[in-house]
């Protein structure tokens, strides 16, 4: 999981983390460079509680505010305005306005 945004806060399995630049390697969640406590196995589900510059994520569900850009292999995806792209192998996309576009292999694209 690699994650940019502009010093939000994000809950990743039940865990917050703050910050500009947060990825998970191994299980190990690295936040500005930092490597964290702890470890993450399995699918990993993320809450971003701010807007998202661009969040790419194996497996698990995504939930954020405003999206620049996201990218799952598997899972849905649930954001209020997507202004660049999200794109699903196999998950549902529900979102309020698009600005961008929004593309699914495996799944439905909900418009609130």
């Amino acid at each position: 999981m690699k994650l940019r945004m502009n010093n939000g806060n994000i809950n990743i399995d039940g865990q917050s983390f703050t910050g500009n630049s947060i990825s998970i390697n191994n299980g190990k969640v690295t936040v500005d460079g930092v490597v964290q406590d702890g470890k993450l196995v399995g699918e990993v589900n993320i809450t971003v509680y701010g807007n998202v510059i661009h969040l790419e994520n194996d497996c698990g569900s995504v939930t954020a505010k405003n999206v620049g850009s996201i990218q799952t292999k598997s899972g849905d995806v649930n954001c209020q305005d997507i202004d660049g792209s999200v794109q699903t192998m196999s998950g549902d996309v529900t979102c309020g306005a698009i600005r961008g576009s929004v593309t699914t292999t495996s799944g439905d694209i909900r418009h609130r």
